[in-house]
């Protein structure tokens, strides 16, 4: 359904959407588009040109459809929220693609990361590239989520250097170190503004002099982590005067930034061992997968090609054990022929 002021164009991995205002009085750029602002702004009307995989669509798989869904909001009206859907034949060969953990998070989808510089109140794309000296330069980094677990987005770590690739004669400013720490906060006011998301960080840093009469290109790294996952090594933090480091999303941990003025290293080790037992019959295979604690939450994501555990159950230990009891002509399975001397890899080659 589309609303009377909005029209929709689905194409085959893109969404465009146009929004006619009628109130004068409207800011065009407070228009969101899940995470995202208006692509073009000509008065009255708002426009998305975005890849469906952008701006936090949600995907809904039901029986031969895959359907993109999203909302269309304004941000200074809580009450303002349009639902946008596009929905698509879903291809016969298509299936739930299973992804290695990132940062230890799991997930059905790509990360998508988004930076770049704001206004003043980071509601919109700044209109220059051009700042004055002491002024402050709104710059606001993103990961579009998908279908994963809520993400927690860092800039691990920012540079400033006068090319537009990092060379090693490159003269370079740093303005994020040490994993997470805004050392150009030391000596500035520059710092970290209040989250508004997880999955978005908003950072206000201050024009410093640097490459004068040079095009100057700021270089980060971003890093999507689990927001429960916090420690020295996955944190923002910015100094504040009469105070001190300060962690970003909890002050009360504020002691994980202690390190921001030595070398942040990480002071737990995080166990992902798992054991896996496979024992083949002729025509089916069960497969038993004791999975570190830490994975638990995370069971429904397991796949045996295209399918899901057929049990699962949480040991005392806290461990979790997934079972999957299939038979050869479901999830995918390949067939392949063993050349006269070799053997299949661990755990395989016990079927054979």
């Amino acid at each position: 359904m589309v609303a009377e002021d909005m029209k929709l164009e689905c194409g085959p991995d893109f969404v465009t959407l146009v929004w006619t205002e009628r109130r004068s009085q409207a800011d065009l750029s407070l228009f969101r588009l899940g995470n995202c602002s208006p692509t073009r702004i000509s008065a009255p009307e708002a426009v998305f040109s975005v890849d469906v995989n952008d701006c936090n669509f949600r995907r809904i798989v039901t029986g031969d459809h895959l359907m993109y869904t999203n909302d269309l909001t304004y941000r200074s009206s809580p009450d303002f929220t349009y639902p946008v859907a596009c929905a698509y034949e879903r291809p016969n060969n298509w299936y739930p693609l299973l992804y290695e953990p990132v940062f230890s998070t799991y997930g059905l989808g790509d990360l998508v990361f988004h930076i770049g510089l704001m206004n003043a109140d980071f509601s919109g794309p700044a209109e220059s590239s051009t700042f004055p000296l002491g002024s402050f330069i709104p710059i606001m980094a993103s990961v579009s989520q998908m279908t994963h677990q809520p993400l927690l987005l860092l800039l691990e770590e920012c540079v400033a250097a006068t090319t537009a690739e990092l060379q090693p004669e490159s003269t370079l400013y740093p303005i994020i170190a040490n994993k997470g720490c805004l050392v150009d906060s030391l000596v500035s006011p520059s710092k970290f503004e209040q989250r508004q998301k997880s999955s978005e960080i908003h950072l206000s840093l201050q024009a410093f002099r640097f490459g004068l009469g040079e095009r100057v290109f700021i270089h980060c790294k971003l890093v999507a982590w689990d927001p429960n996952g916090m420690d020295h090594t996955k944190k923002a933090c910015h100094y504040v005067k009469e105070h001190g480091w300060e962690l970003l999303d909890n002050s009360a941990y504020s002691n994980l930034c202690d390190c921001c003025e030595s070398d942040c290293k990480s002071r737990r080790t995080r166990s992902t061992a798992s054991e896996i037992k496979v024992v083949c019959a002729k025509d089916s295979i069960k497969i038993t997968w004791k999975i570190n604690a830490e994975l638990v939450p995370y069971a429904a994501r397991l796949f045996l090609g295209t399918c899901m555990a057929s049990g699962f159950h949480v040991l005392p230990s806290g461990e979790g054990q997934a079972e999957f009891n299939y038979a050869f002509a479901d999830c995918k399975f390949k067939k392949q022929t063993r050349r006269m001397g070799s053997t299949f890899p661990e755990p395989w080659r016990r079927c054979f």
